[in-house]
């Protein structure tokens, strides 16, 4: 009488699915050294030590009320011939899910499941802007923006002082992205910031994608991460704002992103906080429905 969370079954039959898991193992252009490659493995092992049961009242099985498939991993999703093999698979996913969610690998896989799903706005769970030159997983948001999405619709959540440049905190300024910091989320609330990041993200209609870069965590709940720095988020605060962000009907799409499976502590903590992150974004169109 313990049901346990994943083992979801592969998408390979007809009709349309509630939501669908999609692996993308990148790591090839981490800024730091990182074994992401072997995270979305992880994550599905870590889903089986977890219930799919939301409390409520009434209580509700997930597997229950939810249609979720499983589809697999992009083989060696780095790189130009990658990245169009991840738009491709996501896009064809969004055809068949209402929701999309990408384990990663690092930050860059961002740029194609945001393209994939034919996003229009995004928002990031993120200490860092993603704004650098190049490609890496240090360059997402600045691709994206490059690449047509409109940056007056691009909010930012978690950005840390220490953590940034003030080249790329001015680049975010130039560009007219919403920047809401670490210290304004404490301040103001999760409800408040969710509330303004959704309006702005969703002005004008279309798709939304979330972003969940786990490096925006305090580095005690996320040693797994090679960019988590001391006080950050901590991980019920992290799993709150999913939540809220992904019980919006405009959210098609999410990552998550940056956990580096290979130098997480022993228990496994970084790792585990990634799979709750899935099951808060299924829990969130659960309680939606």
């Amino acid at each position: 009488m313990w049901p346990r969370a994943g083992g979801w079954p592969r998408l390979d039959d007809e009709g349309r699915w509630d939501a669908a898991v999609l692996g993308l193992p990148a790591f090839r252009t981490s800024l730091s050294p990182t074994g992401a490659h072997a995270t979305p493995a992880a994550v599905r092992a870590a889903l089986r030590r977890f219930s799919p049961t939301l409390l409520g009242p009434p209580p509700i099985d997930l597997h229950e009320v939810l249609r979720i498939a499983d589809a697999g991993d992009v083989d060696e999703p780095d790189g130009p011939a990658g990245e169009a093999s991840a738009r491709t698979a996501v896009a064809a996913l969004r055809e068949r899910a209402d929701l999309v969610v990408a384990l990663g690998g690092d930050n860059s896989i961002t740029y194609a499941v945001a393209q994939g799903a034919a996003a229009s706005g995004l928002i990031t769970l993120d200490a860092h802007f993603d704004l650098r030159d190049g490609v890496s997983n240090g360059s997402p948001v600045r691709r994206l923006v490059e690449a047509g999405m409109d940056p007056h619709r691009i909010v930012q959540v978690g950005i840390a002082d220490f953590a940034n440049s003030a080249a790329y905190a001015r680049r975010a300024v130039d560009l007219g992205i919403t920047v809401i910091t670490l210290d304004e989320v404490r301040r103001r609330g999760i409800p408040d910031v969710v509330a303004e990041a959704l309006a702005i993200a969703g002005s004008g209609g279309g798709p939304i994608h979330l972003d969940i870069d786990v490096d925006v965590c305090d580095r005690a709940v996320a040693p797994g991460c090679p960019a988590s720095v001391p006080g950050g988020l901590q991980a019920w605060e992290l799993r709150a704002l999913v939540r809220a962000a992904a019980s919006d009907s405009r959210v098609h799409s999410a990552d998550i992103v940056e956990v580096d499976a290979t130098a997480d502590a022993p228990d496994g903590r970084t790792v585990r906080l990634a799979a709750l992150c899935v099951l808060e974004l299924l829990a969130a169109k659960a309680i939606a429905r």
